[in-house]
């Protein structure tokens, strides 16, 4: 009974909203973005907009690329050829592809160079490696963190400690994992992935983006002072980010007496905009490249324009070993983390952060 009764319970959710102004010298934006590391989902909303600026086109079209690579060996990512090349001259980001996070093993690499694994039980132990439980196992330990440092790691690979997980991922527990791959670098350009991984498969992708123009959208009313909103003046920010899911979603948000889909309808007081661009980008997409999204949605406002404000929402991968920065992420129902600006054209902004069951509260 006390199984079934968990069942049923909604699991916890955390949201944390916060308000700041780009031109403050303690704005958490930049290094929000900076610290979500593996993103699959961005998706922008222009009101007041039946196209996008040629700079803006530009930029979405320049998100990619990323790279799966099939049945790589662990042990590749811990290389001295890797972490050299890779790791040392600019930001590597690789994920499990295909894994899920509360059943099966997964990896993740981060721009800091820390290899992030999540085990089960018996992999952990067959490994010998040293790690901890999961934060999220419960009563009965079945998921272990372990935390490799590649750049600790690389200024001495002479050391006992890099022999050991060396034998430990070639010979005692052999790993093969489906990765994406990504890498952001600056300066001169260096060996490509592609040639690197040559000798197992590996494809080159873009990011998918889809493109629409929303005609007759009934926005809430939202100002940049009133995050929680006032009544009859003013949505507040949870309201908003409720009806953008359902934009996003492409679902009515009318709730005709007809449509048994949706009886969700658009947050009061509202108004409604002649068109708005909804532009949806999926892939595994880096923090960099969003952050210099952001910044040229904050340069909308340069020029007078009739939206009172854009957003940008961000969708972490649900079977990431991490949300932000190294805080263990968890799936349970859901999986989200996720995050969303509201971009005023005073450069006020909104920061909604969101996380599922289980998850620490947002940074």
């Amino acid at each position: 009974m006390a199984t079934l009764r968990r069942l049923r319970e909604a699991p916890r959710h955390l949201l944390v909203c916060e308000k700041s102004n780009f031109s403050h010298d303690k704005s958490r934006h930049r290094h929000l973005v900076e610290t979500h590391y593996h993103n699959y989902r961005v998706s922008f909303l222009i009101p007041e907009c039946g196209m996008l600026s040629k700079e803006l086109k530009n930029l979405v079209m320049e998100t990619g690329p990323y790279y799966l690579v099939r049945n790589l060996p662990l042990h590749e990512l811990i290389t001295q050829e890797f972490i050299n090349t890779f790791v040392k001259k600019g930001s590597c980001y690789a994920l499990t592809y295909n894994t899920n996070i509360d059943e099966d093993n997964t990896v993740a690499l981060l721009p800091n160079g820390k290899l992030i694994l999540s085990l089960d039980k018996d992999t952990y132990e067959e490994t010998g490696l040293q790690g901890h439980p999961s934060q999220y196992s419960g009563r009965k330990i079945m998921k272990f963190i372990v935390s490799i440092d590649l750049m600790d790691l690389s200024f001495n690979l002479n050391s006992k400690k890099y022999g050991r997980i060396c034998w430990s991922f070639k010979e005692k527990k052999p790993l093969k994992f489906d990765f994406l791959l990504a890498w952001h670098h600056t300066g001169a350009e260096e060996p490509a992935m592609l040639s690197f991984f040559s000798k197992y498969q590996i494809q080159e992708h873009q990011p998918k983006v889809s493109m629409s123009t929303l005609r007759d959208l009934q926005c809430p009313v939202v100002q940049s002072g009133e995050l929680r909103g006032k009544p009859e003046t003013s949505c507040s920010a949870l309201e908003l980010l409720d009806w953008l899911g359902g934009v996003f979603c492409n679902a009515d948000l009318n709730n005709e007496p007809d449509n048994f889909i949706s009886n969700y309808c658009c947050p009061q007081p509202s108004t409604v905009v002649a068109k708005a661009h909804l532009c949806t980008i999926t892939g595994f997409i880096l923090p960099e490249k969003i952050s210099v999204l952001l910044e040229q949605l904050c340069h909308y406002f340069d020029e007078p324009k009739l939206a009172p404000w854009v957003t940008l929402s961000v969708q972490g991968f649900a079977d990431s070993p991490v949300s932000w920065r190294e805080n263990e992420h968890g799936f349970r129902k859901g999986g989200e983390h996720l995050y969303n600006f509201v971009i005023f054209n005073n450069q006020d902004y909104w920061l909604q952060m969101a996380v599922g069951a289980n998850d620490d509260c947002p940074p």
